[in-house]
């Protein structure tokens, strides 16, 4: 089949996202909280982690997304564009590991969604988010919920990231205010000597947790197909959201490095732990449960963004007969990849319940969150190793100059493969760094595998289908 019947037989898929959705998407992807927590337990000096994630990795992420957008504009995002410029398995392989992550990723999003909503009803109903039957429970309905909405499309889906967006806006500036005005009460309690870079090792672990909270502005190009005027739309949406994302992070450090000891900052309840300890200070108790209500709605924001954006990888991988078929099928109404939906949220939600095997919830949910790192940094690498084969053997111009497009390849190149490789070294939360070890290697081979394994077994097929398309003894198939 001739390139040009494949692209006139692809399913239709509806433009519905403007610039001010990709903007609110672009916040609520990026600005995940719950990373924060994690993060400034390391003290004070993790803010100079932050700079250096900003100008190595997320604004070379940027950059990579603006110029491969435009030169390679569709759905698919990271799977397009590694397939174009590297070949079938690559784009296979960078698509499968910003899947495979997002499968075990949104979970975590979920359980952080109940330990916090619980905030909503008050101090009584905290105890509930301990319960492994209503944790599970309310985690399973959210994730439905969330399925529902983006089957009947992403023009109602959206509204859940748009309103996901404000409230990660609302939440972290709201954050930052209340740290303001007890620092302006009470004075400053984060002194110039915690900046000091200390000599322990394992500090720089949490560099590469840094960049994986900074990943997120490639999610809008993996719906490619569903922006309007994409050319036009992207490029002001990345600076825009990126500047916000930025501004956030570094805030919502600092403001909780200001009101909770880095020594009593909650892995998974530290954002909530700081906004009462402040509120308290200053006399607007009250304030809790509201935050406590808008970043319960920033939490499914994010967990329907990812949800629907890294669907779409086994959609086209489906289209492309990498994975079953059956994935990149188009609801006949609605205009949805909706197999890839119920099969993304099928594998989540059998992963979620996995994850209630075991005591050690903090050390697990540190372990998955750094296995996550290596699989969702996989796909950078392909991102600005494309930036640099560009700048050097293309000769069509696209947005940026290939003075551009070296310098921010090779320093996101070069920080991808640091973050990536830093996520291996313990955090102070790991009591058995040999498991830990274990887990991390082990768990990275196995996906890398299952990736080669699709590949092949699915490219044998394929190529077998082609040949008798060509020969005539198999027929065209319908979808390609």
């Amino acid at each position: 089949m001739s390139a040009h019947d494949q692209e006139v037989n692809q399913p239709h898929l509806k433009r519905v996202l403007g610039r001010w959705d990709l903007v609110l998407l672009f916040v609520v992807a990026v600005v995940n909280l719950n990373v924060v927590p994690t993060i400034s337990a390391n003290g004070a000096v993790t803010v100079w982690l932050w700079v250096l994630a900003l100008l190595l990795f997320f604004w070379p992420q940027g950059i990579a997304v603006i110029e491969l957008a435009g030169r390679y504009p569709g759905e698919g995002g990271v799977y397009l564009w590694a397939k174009r410029i590297f070949g079938d398995f690559h784009g296979f392989l960078s698509g499968w590991c910003y899947w495979t992550n997002n499968i075990f990723y949104v979970p975590t999003v979920l359980l952080y969604f109940v330990g916090i909503s619980v905030f909503v009803a008050g101090p009584r109903a905290q105890g509930l988010a301990d319960k492994p039957s209503f944790a599970f429970g309310a985690s399973v309905g959210l994730l439905v919920f969330l399925v529902v909405l983006n089957v009947l499309g992403l023009g109602v889906g959206k509204w859940v990231n748009n309103l996901g967006g404000i409230g990660t806006g609302l939440t972290a500036v709201t954050l930052i205010l209340l740290g303001a005005t007890v620092a302006h009460r009470f004075g400053i309690t984060v002194a110039a000597a915690d900046f000091r870079i200390p000599g322990d090792i394992r500090l720089v672990g949490s560099f590469g947790v840094i960049c994986f909270g900074l990943v997120g502005l490639e999610l809008a190009s993996v719906m490619g197909d569903e922006i309007q005027d994409p050319k036009r739309t992207l490029p002001g949406a990345v600076a825009l959201g990126g500047v916000i994302c930025g501004v956030l992070y570094i805030g919502a450090t600092l403001t909780l490095l200001m009101a909770v000891p880095k020594s009593e900052i909650g892995v998974l309840a530290g954002i909530m732990q700081a906004v009462t300890h402040m509120a308290g200070q200053i006399g607007v108790g009250w304030i809790a449960s509201p935050f406590a209500l808008v970043l319960s709605v920033s939490i499914a924001g994010i967990a329907s963004a990812w949800l629907s954006g890294s669907a779409r990888i086994p959609f086209v991988a489906g289209l492309d007969s990498y994975l079953p078929e059956g994935l990149g099928k188009v609801h006949p109404r609605y205009a949805t990849p909706y197999v890839a939906l119920i099969v993304h949220a099928t594998l989540s939600a059998a992963f979620l319940a996995m994850s209630f095997v075991g005591a050690q919830v903090k050390e697990a949910f540190v372990t998955m969150l750094d296995l996550a790192v290596v699989l969702q940094l996989v796909p950078f690498l392909y991102m600005y190793a494309g930036l640099i084969r560009l700048a050097t053997k293309s000769a069509a111009e696209g947005h940026y100059s290939k003075s551009t497009l070296l310098v921010s390849g090779w320093c996101g190149l070069l920080t991808t493969v640091l973050a990536m490789a830093v996520a291996f070294v313990p955090s102070h939360q790991i009591a058995s760094v040999w498991l830990f070890e274990v887990k991390m290697v082990g768990g990275t081979l196995f996906f890398l595998g299952l990736a080669a394994f699709f590949f092949f077994v699915y490219g044998r097929r394929k190529a077998s289908e082609e040949i008798g398309v060509r020969t005539g003894d198999s027929p065209v198939r319908a979808i390609r």
